[in-house]
């Protein structure tokens, strides 16, 4: 069993020694508890299950402490995908709800899985899910004295189960001040990507990773027989022309875990099945 969940990058949120201790703590609090829901659930459902965790957690920029839109608004978006039966589903610029994830889970049960917008908002009602609002004061405080983000604020989580399954779920409160509608990578398969090979989970400026379609890249890679390694290195290659920016984290079918960025620094959690470990 494997799992390796991140958090975005700092450079989203304040710099202070003292936010990256408690993003740090965060994670593995997440992990230790994500670690015991998979001994009796799927990769599928504990990247879900992790994913809402962090969605939970204000110090994330996906769900609650979610990025502010440039008409005061908050957007959001998610997937995910299951290496297993290659479904994917997600909601793009969803409103008013506390858990984007969830609402990606329920849409697999659909034959339109992707939803965006009113669309996703209205399908979010319906399906029962409380109208909830995900701001908090500090976005709030940002967004009324024009604090401009950087827009590379994602949280995600792949997962290895005990059955060799693969999972990959991302999540994010997108970029800060974008012009409404702005579509981000985390719900499409440039952010969110898994097959029977291998699960990534792609964070950063969504135009760059989209541009690249970083996600589904390494997992080809990996799947023509590319190790975690080379795959990561040769796509994050082919965002120098254009000095793209990105991170992702991938687990493969052999239980390998692997994470790169190409602007330090995100925070990365990982259980390798013996031990968790915390990289910044």
């Amino acid at each position: 069993m494997r799992i390796l969940i991140h958090g975005g990058f700092f450079s989203e949120s304040s710099q202070s020694n003292e936010t990256k201790l408690e993003k740090q703590q965060a994670l593995i609090q997440i992990l230790e508890k994500a670690k015991d829901y998979l001994t009796e659930h799927t990769a599928l459902q504990t990247s879900i299950y992790a994913v809402s965790l962090l969605e939970d957690c204000p110090l994330f920029n996906a769900g609650i402490g979610s990025q502010i839109q440039s008409d005061g608004e908050i957007r959001m978006s998610a997937a995910i995908m299951d290496g297993a039966t290659q479904k994917f589903s997600g909601v793009i610029n969803i409103e008013d709800v506390k858990n984007p994830i969830h609402v990606a889970e329920k849409l697999m049960e659909e034959d339109d899985r992707v939803l965006g917008g009113s669309g996703a908002c209205r399908y979010a009602k319906l399906s029962g899910f409380e109208a909830y609002s995900t701001q908090t004061e500090d976005r709030k405080k940002e967004y009324l004295s024009k604090k401009q983000s950087t827009g590379t604020g994602t949280v995600g989580c792949v997962v290895l189960d005990q059955e060799g399954k693969l999972a990959a779920a991302t999540s994010t409160g997108g970029k800060g001040f974008e012009i409404p509608g702005r579509v981000s990578d985390s719900a499409t398969i440039a952010g969110n990507f898994a097959n029977q090979h291998c699960a990534v989970s792609c964070t950063g400026v969504g135009e760059d990773i989209v541009s690249n379609g970083l996600a589904t890249k390494i997992v080809t890679r990996v799947t023509d027989g590319m190790t975690l390694e080379q795959a990561f290195k040769k796509s994050f290659s082919e965002l120098k022309p254009y000095d793209g920016f990105a991170g992702a984290i991938a687990v493969s079918k052999n239980g390998d875990l692997y994470f790169l960025e190409s602007h330090p620094k995100i925070v990365y959690a990982s259980y390798n099945g013996a031990e968790n470990t915390v990289f910044t």
